[in-house]
């Protein structure tokens, strides 16, 4: 018996593969038996449905003291293009979002260098008074170890108060790879992989939901990536807080890095989103971020282990900022045709995946 064939034996009995399986998978040509495979994992945990969310994307400033090689989206103050938004922006925005018949405002932007901590209290407690309704997912662990940074408190105090202003759950983004060697040459003032993941167990300590991101097709190996995984699968078996898993293509058009490095192809997109299907067997949802993959190749990801399409979003910035070509937003209708043309089932989410409506 050949190794494809001892995997495919192992994901068949719903065992577990080693990062060695994983790595020849990521090896392989043979795209559609890798999907076959992860389609049978998503089958087990999810049966034929598809799940999005109504949601509103809202990144406050620009502003960074980071300026991380990859991102094409953090400005210096004072520098053309730069912003933040006013208090009064972000909460018409929320409202708006709100009688949308959004459920979700989602959050994240820089560190910048004159907000103090309690802004960020404010901002929440200001967005729960306008729209009492919208589950606030916000603050990728970046911006959590800054806040405690700026404010000397410990990151429990950090989430403890931010859960207090009205913080609902907590994004997956910042942890691009895990791996230190490729962080120092793509975000070497971010926060360490190891510090990443040691926010994100305190977070999961306070009984919050996060998600966890991978930023692929950069500098990094296929070892790199798997490593990454692995590490997430680690954290998972500790705490079980992550909710959904999401590869993030790199859009390399307006990065520093983008020397050499092309934007990742179709058959990439799909053998990492189904690889990672069938290694993060504890993980429930593997999301295909249609602001950075398109919409035919996240349409065509679910036949390959992906069970969840993201939401309508309305304005994304850190992606189009790079160079990405989708879409500024969906509609929800046309996220149900997207799923239904592929043969599943649309299920319309809440934050923390309680089904809203099957269509």
């Amino acid at each position: 018996m050949n190794t494809f064939d001892t995997i495919a034996e192992n994901v068949r009995a719903n065992r577990r593969i080693s990062p060695e399986d994983a790595l020849f998978l990521f090896g392989s040509n043979d795209l559609l038996a890798i999907g076959e495979l992860a389609a049978l994992a998503n089958q087990r945990k999810n049966d034929g449905n598809v799940f999005f969310n109504v949601n509103r994307h809202i990144n406050p400033t620009n502003i960074c003291v980071n300026r991380c090689a990859f991102c094409a989206f953090s400005k210096t103050a004072g520098e053309d293009g730069a912003y933040t938004l006013a208090l009064e922006e972000i909460c018409r925005r929320a409202r708006e979002a709100e009688d949308d018949g959004a459920t979700e405002m989602h959050m994240v932007g820089g560190l910048h260098p004159d907000l103090a901590f309690e802004y960020y209290e404010e901002v929440l407690a200001a967005v729960r008074r306008a729209a009492p309704k919208l589950h606030i997912k916000a603050f990728t662990a970046v911006e959590i170890d800054y806040f405690a940074r700026i404010s000397g408190l410990t990151v429990e105090q950090v989430l403890e108060r931010l859960k207090g202003a009205g913080l609902g759950s907590m994004p997956g983004g910042g942890a691009e790879i895990l791996v230190e060697e490729v962080r120092q040459k793509i975000c070497p003032e971010k926060i360490s992989g190891a510090r990443w993941l040691e926010i994100i167990r305190l977070a999961h300590g306070t009984g919050l939901k996060t998600n966890a991101t991978m930023l692929y097709g950069h500098v990094e190996t296929f070892g790199d990536r798997v490593a990454h995984m692995a590490l997430l699968r680690d954290l998972q078996d500790e705490t079980g807080g992550f909710q959904a898993f999401i590869p993030l293509a790199f859009q390399p058009e307006n990065s520093d890095l983008q020397l050499d490095i092309k934007a990742t192809s179709g058959l990439d997109d799909l053998k990492t989103l189904a690889i990672a299907r069938i290694f993060l067997d504890n993980f429930h949802h593997i999301k295909a971020y249609w602001v950075m993959l398109g919409e035919k190749i996240a349409q065509v990801s679910l036949a390959f282990g992906v069970n969840d399409l993201d939401g309508t979003v309305v304005e994304e910035k850190i992606g189009h900022d790079a160079g990405a070509q989708s879409p500024q937003s969906l509609t929800k209708d046309g996220i149900i045709r997207l799923i239904r043309k592929a043969g599943k089932v649309p299920v319309e989410r809440d934050t923390l995946y309680r089904a809203i409506r099957s269509y």
